[in-house]
């Protein structure tokens, strides 16, 4: 599908990325894709993702067609805690993988979505994550949100940009934090010395995550922490970088796992957004799982 858009006087001087997500059709990530593509031209010029608009100027957009999914739909439980025709919302278990990847091709939330929306799930994803607006990794469990179409798909991914898509997670962390609440602002790119994890890096993308101490244990916290920004690993990232590792996580903590943690004791208790159709706030929280609850109980016996 060919889009043909023209920049006004309030277009002017904006980052070409963000001037094709202002209308809310695409996601600045989304506008972002395309512009590397090469499906992007300026005056009938192709275009880089730093250029800026001028008032008159033509931009013409190539969205190519949704593919058919090639992931099949398979019928794992999932735990729906609010669904209505746009939007999916599911307490995700830890130890499932959210799409399709190399070493996971099946078994995902993804394949357990195809079965229960059926063709209801919006395509902007791509074939292999449908309906994905944000994950969470393999080993967090907690609340994730999907979309059933695309208008509510590109909806959710402008929220979660401007963030007022908010996530709040608690976790168990190590050692005793000597604050009650602080913020940690550091950008996270690819560690030079492992291109599989993340890293505080010089140039990273800018990263933010606000934290509060919820209880005090002998050498273990535990935090609430809300995302401001949303990078890959980023709690667990940050919370090791200041030096207190999430229990259990053997990526950026402590190499031997944690008797009775099957992953890292991180968990998305909490999520807040605009529904995509009628613009009212929706709030939903969810229990802490069993693990977790299990963990608090044998910190508190050592009290």
């Amino acid at each position: 599908m060919i889009r043909q858009l023209t920049a006004t006087s309030e277009h002017a001087g904006v980052r070409l990325d963000a001037f094709l997500s202002a209308d809310g059709q695409l996601s600045r990530s989304q506008a972002a894709r395309l512009i590397e593509e090469g499906r992007v031209a300026v005056d009938g010029r192709p275009a880089a993702k730093s250029c800026r608009v001028a008032e008159g100027q033509q931009v013409t957009v190539d969205i190519p067609e949704v593919k058919d999914t090639a992931v099949e739909a398979q019928d794992i439980p999932l735990d729906v805690v609010y669904e209505d025709g746009d939007v999916i919302v599911v307490n995700k278990p830890t130890g499932l993988v959210v799409h399709p990847a190399p070493g996971h091709p099946d078994g995902t939330l993804v394949n357990a979505l195809l079965h229960h929306c059926g063709d209801s799930l919006s395509g902007i994803g791509g074939e292999k994550r449908p309906g994905i607006v944000h994950r969470i990794d393999r080993d967090t469990s907690g609340l994730i949100i999907a979309a059933k179409n695309d208008a509510a798909h590109a909806a959710l991914s402008a929220q979660l940009s401007d963030h007022t898509l908010a996530r709040t997670y608690e976790c168990l962390v190590s050692g005793n934090m000597k604050q009650d609440s602080g913020t940690v602002d550091a950008p996270i790119g690819r560690s030079s010395a492992d291109r599989k994890k993340m890293a505080v890096v010089p140039g990273g993308r800018r990263a933010v995550t606000h934290w509060e101490v919820v209880a005090r244990y002998p050498g273990v916290t535990h935090l609430r922490c809300r995302l401001e920004t949303g990078r890959t690993h980023q709690i667990r990232v940050h919370l090791a970088y200041i030096g207190h590792p999430i229990l259990g996580d053997t990526v950026y903590g402590a190499k031997k796992p944690v008797p009775g943690l099957t992953g890292q004791c991180l968990h998305a208790t909490g999520l807040r957004f605009l529904h995509p159709r009628t613009g009212e706030p929706v709030e939903l929280h969810c229990p802490l799982p069993e693990e977790f609850t299990r963990m608090l109980e044998k910190l508190e016996k050592k009290q």
